[in-house]
């Protein structure tokens, strides 16, 4: 049977790709402020999560390309044989040089203190000297294994040999890592979707993880008034450095808060007497950090507040007797939204399910993987059995193994101060996030085909091109057939909260503890803090306060907290209130019929108190009387400069002692 055109198929990838490239950008755009980002950061990490999720794509395209149906309407997204290995080819060895080479130096290059780029980059390599250093140790070894295995084998060429053992050591890395996260994220994410839907327990947990960031944001500002502290001592003292130093102390202080906060410098570490290039690119280095876990807390204590009280407003509604038939928002928060929860998360957990149980079995017989049943759609086609169903069937499964992984890098504590900060994310934890990405989709995606019946995997171009080399040996060729099997370690240690228990015994905890139940106590000195912040300026928040005040719980313990002192300052803590306030986004305001008609009304009364009227339009007024109705009780009479704008009155402007502020109808 002659192939058919791919021409439909060849625009279905280009506008895919564009597809992935959009939607990359815009994530960089809510991480990063792509303006101020430099070319030489925005591009390698555009590509490092451009090319995997291009991979993700590349995948069920190349099991349709090798293996589809007779039937051309059922065959789906293909592409030749030859353009799928240069693709393969792009991606896998862009995705190579991003994960091993370009990201860990440029991540290092961003991080460093010094102002030249020469300085910077040979900075960087000194800083990648020992991860690089272990990773040719490594692959020393590796390679005297490879050559020494394949010693009496006259037909395989050296340098494939070379190539073969590169990216089997890559994919065994990057399989080891992937595979535990993995099984965490199966766990994990449909318990959280099933845990939140619950309108009570979830304010309860973000009551009882409040202290903890509560206290690490004190942490973070303290820490940055320290080492902005030793920048005004160095300030003070500039007049005993070379002129350059004197210029680099400057930059220094004029892009601190020094003004603002007004740190003690009796309280800094003092600067040495000698004070040297060195000493000054750490100290800039000390600066980045610490603004941006000041930047991270921030944002995570702000997103924390916003939702508890939002929550909290929620259940006041609830157990109100207001009438809430009108209120749609309210139903949709209340009932619908947790019912798709509890439906996903049950879902999920179901697919969680069979993905472990095709990781367990795959090797034994393929036929019982539950993976390969549902991309297998036609097993008596002659020339093979994925059609467009599939395709998306397994774009489905490989999208929500990567999402598994991902989501446990985000609740790994062994990272340091790494984090995502909507348009504050900081430089080098852009790399390094995206260097987890690139490193992560390739081991998922061959994982993925394993799972497949061997007659359609072992036939696709990715297995040719990838699976060969790491079968080259048996020790390879093993540890990608059994070490998947690993995976039920992590989701063992899950669900049973090992890594609780862990932290318990020895005091030091991997992941995140958030699925437990809050101790006693806890939760009421989250929601008393939260309280606290609300009641700061609750007129800038749009937060119903009033409601979480008025719910409160009597504690013996509440008055203790109330007059607990704090760390940072009075005028500090709510001059960080009120920048917060400030970077608060306007859509978790107060949701409420009143709430939003009294908005919308002071909207536009403040629109139209700002229009001056020509002097035309007031000659003719002064023409005309206009009916009581119109002057919200004034006498018939009295013309429109009396009492403020007509319009502004209509919308609840100024005007007499009853007017509250509505809609005059």
């Amino acid at each position: 049977m002659a192939p058919s055109s791919s021409v439909g198929s060849d625009v279905f990838a280009i506008l895919a790709l564009l597809s992935i490239s959009t939607t990359v950008t815009l994530l960089l755009r809510y991480y990063l402020p792509l303006r101020a980002t430099p070319a030489y950061l925005l591009i390698p990490v555009f590509l490092a999560l451009a090319l995997p999720s291009s991979i993700v794509l590349l995948v069920p395209i190349d099991l349709a390309s090798s293996s589809g149906t007779d039937t051309d309407g059922q065959r789906g997204i293909w592409l030749p044989d030859n353009v799928m290995l240069v693709a393969w080819r792009l991606a896998y060895w862009l995705t190579f040089v991003l994960t091993w080479f370009v990201l860990p130096l440029l991540g290092e290059y961003c991080d460093s203190g010094y102002r030249e780029p020469k300085d910077r980059f040979i900075y960087s390599l000194r800083s990648n000297a020992r991860y690089q250093l272990i990773t040719l140790s490594v692959g020393t070894a590796g390679a005297v294994y490879f050559f020494w295995q394949n010693r009496n084998d006259n037909t395989t060429n050296k340098a494939e040999t070379l190539k073969a053992l590169v990216m089997a050591m890559a994919y065994a890395y990057g399989l080891i890592l992937a595979i535990y996260l993995m099984g965490h994220g199966l766990v994990a994410i449909p318990r959280r979707l099933i845990r939140d839907a619950s309108v009570s327990a979830r304010l309860k947990r973000l009551q009882s993880h409040a202290p903890g960031i509560h206290e690490k944001l004190d942490e973070a500002v303290d820490n940055l008034q320290q080492v902005e502290a030793q920048i005004l001592q160095l300030r003070q003292r500039k007049n005993t450095m070379p002129k350059d130093l004197q210029e680099w102390v400057e930059e220094l202080y004029d892009t601190s808060s020094l003004p603002e906060s007004r740190p003690s410098v009796s309280s800094a570490t003092a600067p040495p007497p000698v004070v040297t290039e060195r000493y000054l690119a750490e100290l800039s280095r000390k600066v980045k950090r610490a603004r941006h876990k000041r930047a991270r807390f921030t944002g995570e204590w702000n997103y924390l507040v916003r939702q508890a009280a939002r929550l909290q407003s929620l259940l006041d509604l609830s157990s109100s007797q207001r009438p809430k038939a009108a209120n749609m928002r309210y139903h949709v928060q209340v009932h619908i939204l947790p019912a798709l929860r509890v439906i996903l998360g049950v879902f999920l957990a179901c697919a969680s399910v069979g993905l472990l149980w095709s990781e367990v079995v795959h090797e034994m017989d393929s036929k019982l993987s539950l993976v390969g049943k549902s991309v297998v759609h036609h097993p008596s086609s002659s020339r093979g059995q994925i059609g467009f169903a599939g395709q998306m069937i397994s774009a489905a499964w490989l999208l929500y193994m990567c999402a598994a992984a991902l989501y446990s890098v985000t609740e790994v504590k062994v990272w340091g101060n790494r984090a995502l900060v909507r348009r504050q994310t900081y430089a080098e934890s852009a790399c390094w996030y995206s260097l987890q990405v690139a490193k992560l989709t390739v081991p998922l995606s061959f994982n993925f085909i394993t799972m497949i019946d061997p007659t359609i995997s072992e036939g696709t171009t990715f297995y040719r091109f990838l699976g060969r080399l790491i079968n080259l040996t048996p020790v390879i060729g093993n540890f990608s057939a059994y070490f998947p099997i690993v995976v039920m370690l992590p989701v063992v240690a899950t669900i049973f909260n090992l890594y609780g228990k862990i932290k318990n015994v020895i005091g030091f905890g991997v992941l995140e503890d958030e699925h437990d139940e809050p101790g006693t106590g806890t939760w009421r000195e989250g929601r008393i803090l939260i309280e606290r912040e609300l009641q700061a300026d609750g007129s800038q928040l749009h937060l119903a306060s009033s409601s979480l005040l008025s719910s409160a719980e009597p504690s013996p313990r509440h008055s203790a907290d109330l007059n607990r002192p704090s760390r940072l300052t009075n005028n500090s803590r709510a001059s960080a209130a009120r920048r917060a306030a400030v970077r608060m986004p306007q859509e978790d305001e107060d949701t409420s019929e009143r709430a939003f008609f009294q908005d919308v009304g002071q909207r536009v009364r403040n629109t139209f108190d700002t229009v001056e009227a020509p002097a035309w339009l007031k000659d003719i007024g002064d023409g005309i009387k206009k009916p009581k109705w119109m002057n919200g009780g004034d006498d018939a009479g009295s013309s429109s400069g009396d009492g403020g704008n007509f319009f502004g009155k209509l919308f609840g402007g100024g005007g007499g002692s009853g007017n509250n502020g509505n809609i005059r109808l």
